[in-house]
Formats: C-alpha cells, sequence, structure tokens
C-alpha cells in the first residue's frame, strides 16, 4: 500500500545527479515511502512500456499502479507530488473508501476551479491529441472562456474523472461544475447554435481595458510593480507618484500580453508607462515631469483638475 517513487536517471546527465540529491533528502523526510534509482537505458524495455523519453522523469506507484509522474528535473513539484500521495496513502492505509472520498473532494474542487473548465491532453497553447486540439478551436473560436487541466500532469485525476463523472474518454467540458460532455457533444451544441448559451463568454478586450483603468482613481500600466520597477521610465514615474503621497495602483504590462498590446491602440500612447485618472489617459513620463514642474500633478492626481 505504501507509495514507491522510481527515477529513472542518466549517469552523463548532471540534472539527474542533483535530483538524486533531492530524492535522498526526501527519503529521509518520508521514511514509509521507498525511492527507487533505474538508470533508462539499462532497462530500455522498461523505459520504452512507461514512455521515458528523456530524464529525469519519475513515476509514482501505489498499489502496483501507476498514479502519477513528473517529466523533468522540477524539485519543487517532486517534493509537493511525493507528499501529497505519502499522506494519502498513509489514509488509504486504513481504509481505501477515505482515499476516495478524498479524490472526489479533489475532483470536486478542479470541476469548479473556474465557470467553464477543460480537462483535456496537453494545453490551450499546446494540446497532445488531435480531439483536444479540436475542442480548443471549437472554444475559442465562440469567444468562450475557459480554464483547463492537463490529464497527462496527474495520473490520479486522469483515471479518476473518468469513474467519477462516469464518462470515459477526454477531452472532457464542464460549465458551472456540470459535465457537458466531449467533444462529439460540443459539436452537437455548436450545430445547434447551444454552445453559446451554455458556455460563459469570454469578456471582450476593450471591456477588460476599460474595468482595469477605471480599477482604481489614480492607475499607472507599467513595466513590473510599485516594489519593483523593471524599466528606468517606470522606476522614475513611481519616485514622483510617492513623492506626492496619494493612492495608486499598477498594472505589470509585462504580465499580460494581450493587455500591453491592446492599450497601446485603445488610448492611441504607443509607449510605457501609461497613468490614468479618473478612467481618463494623463499620459506618460515626460507629460507628469511637465505636470509636477508647472505644480499642476497633484490637482489633477487627486481629480480637482
Amino acid at each position: 500500500r505504501s507509495l514507491v517513487v522510481v527515477h529513472f536517471w542518466a549517469p552523463w546527465a548532471p540534472q539527474c545527479a542533483q535530483m538524486n540529491e533531492v530524492m535522498a533528502a526526501l527519503a529521509k523526510e518520508h521514511t514509509q515511502v521507498t525511492f527507487v534509482k533505474l538508470e533508462a537505458e539499462a532497462v530500455p524495455e522498461v523505459s520504452e512500456k512507461y514512455g521515458i523519453s528523456s530524464v529525469p522523469t519519475f513515476l509514482f506507484f501505489k498499489n502496483s499502479q501507476k498514479v502519477d509522474r513528473l517529466d523533468g528535473a522540477h524539485a519543487p513539484e517532486l517534493t509537493k507530488k511525493v507528499q501529497r500521495h505519502a499522506s494519502s496513502s498513509s489514509v488509504s492505509a486504513g481504509s481505501n473508501d477515505s482515499a476516495k472520498e478524498d479524490l472526489n473532494v479533489r475532483l470536486k474542487k478542479l470541476i469548479n476551479a473556474a465557470p467553464c473548465m477543460l480537462f483535456m491532453k496537453g494545453s490551450p497553447k499546446e494540446p497532445r491529441c488531435g480531439f483536444s486540439k479540436q475542442m480548443v478551436e471549437i472554444l475559442n473560436k465562440h469567444g468562450i472562456s475557459f480554464s483547463s487541466f492537463d490529464i497527462f500532469s496527474d495520473e490520479e485525476v486522469r483515471q479518476g474523472l473518468k469513474t467519477y463523472s462516469n464518462w470515459p474518454t477526454y477531452p472532457q467540458l464542464y460549465v458551472a461544475g456540470e459535465l457537458i460532455g466531449g467533444l462529439d457533444i460540443v459539436k452537437e451544441l455548436e450545430a445547434s447554435g447551444e454552445l453559446d448559451t451554455v458556455c460563459p463568454k469570454a469578456q471582450k478586450l476593450e471591456d477588460r481595458l476599460k474595468n482595469l483603468i477605471s480599477k482604481a482613481p489614480v492607475m499607472l500600466f507599467m513595466k513590473g510593480s510599485k516594489q519593483v520597477a523593471k524599466c528606468g521610465f517606470s522606476k522614475q514615474i513611481i519616485e514622483i507618484l510617492n513623492n506626492t503621497g496619494v493612492d495608486y495602483e499598477t498594472f505589470d504590462i509585462l504580465e499580460d500580453e494581450e493587455v500591453r498590446q491592446g492599450l497601446k491602440t485603445y488610448s492611441n500612447w504607443p509607449t510605457y508607462p501609461q497613468l490614468y485618472v479618473k478612467g481618463e489617459l494623463v499620459g506618460g513620463l515626460d507629460i507628469v515631469k511637465e505636470l509636477k514642474e508647472s505644480g499642476e500633478l497633484l490637482p489633477i492626481l487627486k481629480g480637482e483638475n
């Protein structure tokens, strides 16, 4: 019943040596877990059976069944997976029912993680099967807002969701926690015109920009944040605003390419930073400097001008 973690490694790969050290540390912490190292190229038939195409790769087994997988040298992710599976195996040692209950709670949380949830193979940017690719294309074509979960990233979810939803294949689409179905069902809904009424629409970019601009009375769109400016112009404008004592919020345009490009067109202002007061564009660094020198900046920031 205990957890077995198998590291498929190669002596020529330095990242494998690093991950062996991580495993040694985890073995001291989780004495009930069995850690095994397998040289991937020395056991080609085993590597082939489990689809090991690169090292390091970690497989997780419980009751002789593979329950999870991790590709690559991701120490935090390995630690997280070991902790999660080790704790659930100590629960299931007493009773399989409670393990099943834990999984069902987790599945319910995942299904309700967003108004529209797609469980697929891969990600929307890189689907890893034709059906998942078609599903993403249909949802994007209709401007539907959805989040996704890569079932290849978690074997427990991949197997458990089939039973939970009584739906044997992927992709699976859920809206408001309810299963809509797979690709065939979504195609039928599209053909009948019902898809647009069933799934929540993505917020239009223009509406999103309006909301962001009006999020606070004084909004600064910049590279970085108040704490860490990521360009000289942004750093200078932050220093000027901080000296006024007026409250303001910031948005990091480096974190969102859609906003970064869209706001230039929306405001007809090609550069950053951009300062807005009560939803209206004031300008960039040069304008703010001029307003500061003329004594107009503070009244504008306070909405008096």
